[in-house]
């Protein structure tokens, strides 16, 4: 390849993840519960472009779960709009794929066959799905466990094969809903190396949503903060600390910046 032509594919990368993949516009929810009437939500205007990495913070009870099922199309808003590449999305699609707290994945599949699952609903082809399998089960460093049953895996490998899961279908966006909240501070951390460096391989749009502001801080190209009653955001604004290849979670953690902007943070989330 040229070096033209490698500066035009280049260009043609940034333009692309330049673009909006998902707008949400004046999205509020309200219901009703033991006679009183909620608004979980209210004036929610976001916009993710095509390799966002963005982190939601926020106590419990601000809203951050409904989003997310908004997103996901598995709630309606009450008011709002949601578009992804500009088209209405009001119900669960595979262009938004879902990460959940816990991996989900089928007990009786292996863990190549729960892979391959979406890909046979798509109807993708036995060839083109065996090369995708092995290629995601590489991506997040399973590929010796493809024959496994998902009870044989740690918590940390089960979460990574339902990560390959999702990716394996090709969704414009991924939303992922505290999916380390469960693992132990070792595997955790783990976890969110190999999702940083799964996002830098594959430039997908990520939106994250956690409790932890270190795991915001570390992964985070950009950061959302939401208050309750009624859930809104009150901040959303680019990570000063974005990482550099060559910088350690270790090194960021024991800069100044970072302590800096974890104090900064919680100071804003408990505002």
């Amino acid at each position: 390849m040229s070096c033209n032509d490698q500066s035009l594919l280049q260009g043609t990368h940034d333009f692309l993840a330049e673009l909006p993949v998902i707008q949400l516009d004046g999205i509020s929810l309200r219901y009703s519960q033991a006679a009183a009437d909620i608004q979980a939500l209210e004036g929610i205007s976001l916009e993710l472009t095509g390799d966002d990495f963005v982190c939601v913070l926020g106590p419990s009870g601000c809203g951050k779960s409904s989003l997310l099922n908004i997103i996901a199309g598995y709630l309606k808003p009450t008011t709002g709009t949601i578009t992804v590449d500009g088209k209405i999305h009001s119900k669960p699609d595979p262009q938004v794929g879902v990460v959940f707290q816990h991996p989900n994945l089928f007990p009786w599949l292996s863990i190549e066959k729960n892979i391959e699952f979406g890909l046979k609903m798509k109807q993708v082809g036995k060839e083109k799905r065996k090369e995708l399998v092995e290629h995601y089960l590489q991506l997040v460093g399973l590929e010796g466990f493809a024959k496994f049953l998902p009870f044989q895996l740690s918590g940390g490998m089960k979460q990574r094969a339902a990560i390959a899961r999702t990716l394996a279908t090709d969704p414009r966006m991924i939303l992922l809903d505290e999916p380390f909240s469960a693992l132990d501070a070792f595997t955790r951390e783990t976890m969110q190396k190999n999702l940083y460096d799964i996002w830098q391989k594959t430039r997908k749009c990520l939106l994250f949503i956690t409790h932890d502001v270190d795991e915001a801080l570390l992964l985070a190209r950009r950061i959302i903060i939401m208050h309750p009653n009624p859930g809104r955001i009150v901040k959303d604004f680019p990570n000063p600390l974005l990482r550099r290849p060559e910088h350690s979670f270790s090194r960021l953690r024991s800069s100044k910046e970072f302590n800096d902007m974890r104090q900064y943070l919680i100071g804003q989330i408990h505002s």
